[in-house]
């Protein structure tokens, strides 16, 4: 055996000696959690490891960098650390401990000539490493007013007043696949690219019948203490029987924290949405949009297990025709976040006020349209395999279940309605290196 084997064996053993012990109460660590106690050596070695597992080599790296400034003379630390940074393909951080490894004087010889070995190994390395991963989903959609039906049943159309006969209930069933590859750029950056294809299909009726394909572009990366993540999302949707949709966007988002309780969030979209003109809808393009956004959130962490989200934005769109498809939107939202070790479950309530821009004729054309509509939903998340661990050891496999109650006020009777929809979906992500 080479001293390059021995020294991963021995890196092996040290994550397997804390798998046994600290690791042996078997929950999921959270971001919050590491937050809450930054020193908590023990702790914060059970998040990496659960992070390395699922993939998330980004966060493993940097819970693993903090802990070696902490404790500067575990030499366990650094050689977990660096058994990480050779597994991603990450030559200048692992070049860098190991110029400082090998200053040490409390290194044994076979230490050092696994150091040496490794840097070797590294020198013929390109820089950065392509990684692979697959994710699948599918889902059920039951709801009691699928075509957003007045309360009085009753709505406005070309200035007078008749029944709204539509169906209410209905459900849909959903599944996606996507396909995303991503590699780090320099030691602070990776770029994204993802592929997704989505189908839906109605029960009842047709409207949400639908095939989707949606191309992403991501990149994320570091500007002094904030991380800036710029992206495109190209997609389009082939319709049963309505026009088929095209739509582009592009932004950016940001992200940083504020001590060890506070994280902000900001960001800017662009969104180009066009239709076609065809037999089933020949009006398709007179909805052809453009639309800017902005969004800021806060995150506070009150207790290792409870945090809040607030989330504030404003949207304008214009479209190719102006009555009824013009409007400006402010939002409000808050949610409480319950991350239980035996599942994750969040609460919130939202609020959208619209203002549109100008009367729309084949409805009313004496009221400006105006509305809120107030959203509250429960989420819960659990991962199969802390229920059958035999079925899904990795706990990459998740259940998702959740109800939303959306209640319409409108100056217009058309818009007044009540909602209530539940959800079960599952969700399941490969590795394909």
């Amino acid at each position: 055996m080479n001293s390059i084997c021995k020294k991963f064996l021995t890196t092996s053993l040290f994550i397997l000696f804390f798998s046994n012990s600290v690791f042996s109460v078997e929950k999921n660590i959270t971001y919050m959690q590491i937050l809450q106690k930054p020193n908590d050596l023990d702790l914060n070695l059970k998040y990496a490891q659960q992070q390395g597992k699922m993939g998330n080599y980004k966060q493993t790296i940097s819970t693993l960098e903090r802990l070696t400034i902490l404790y500067p003379d575990n030499i366990e630390i650094k050689l977990y650390l660096l058994s990480v940074l050779v597994q991603v393909d990450s030559p200048e951080k692992a070049n860098t401990i190991i110029d400082e490894m090998k200053l040490r004087k409390d290194l044994s010889s076979e230490d050092l000539e696994a150091l040496q070995e490794i840097e070797e190994e590294l020198k013929d390395r390109e820089p950065g490493l392509w990684n692979f991963t697959a994710d699948i989903s599918t889902g059920v959609l039951q709801t009691d007013n699928v075509n957003s039906v007045s309360k009085t049943r009753l709505k406005s159309e070309s200035d007078s007043v008749i029944g709204f006969n539509s169906a209410k209930h209905d459900r849909t069933l959903t599944g996606s696949i996507g396909f995303s590859a991503s590699r780090p750029i320099g030691e602070e950056s990776s770029l994204l690219i993802n592929l997704s294809h989505t189908t839906s299909e109605q029960y009842a009726e047709t409207d949400d019948d639908y095939q989707s394909y949606g191309l992403t572009l991501g990149f994320d990366t570091v500007v002094g203490e904030q991380s800036i993540s710029p992206f495109l999302m190209v997609t389009k949707s082939d319709y049963q029987t309505d026009a088929d949709s095209f739509s582009y966007m592009y932004g950016l988002g940001g992200f940083f924290t504020v001590g060890e309780r506070n994280s902000f969030s900001y960001g800017y979209t662009y969104a180009d949405a066009k239709g076609n003109h065809n037999s089933s809808d020949d009006t398709a393009q007179e909805t052809n949009s453009i639309s800017h956004g902005f969004n800021f959130g806060h995150d506070f962490i009150v207790t290792e297990i409870i945090s809040t989200s607030l989330s504030l934005g404003y949207s304008d769109s214009d479209a190719v025709v102006d009555a009824g498809n013009d409007y400006e939107t402010y939002d409000i939202g808050l949610s409480l976040n319950f991350a239980f070790p035996w599942a994750y479950i969040a609460v919130s309530n939202a609020l959208s006020f619209n203002d549109y821009k100008k009367e729309d004729t084949t409805v009313n054309s004496n009221i400006l349209r105006s509305d809120v509509t107030n959203t509250f939903d429960i989420m819960v998340t659990k991962a199969i395999g802390d229920i059958f661990p035999a079925i899904d050891p990795n706990r990459s496999l998740f259940i998702n279940m959740s109800y939303e109650k959306v209640r319409s006020e409108a100056n217009i009777l058309n818009y007044d309605y009540i909602t209530d929809s539940f959800s079960l979906s599952f969700s399941k992500s490969f590795n394909l290196n």
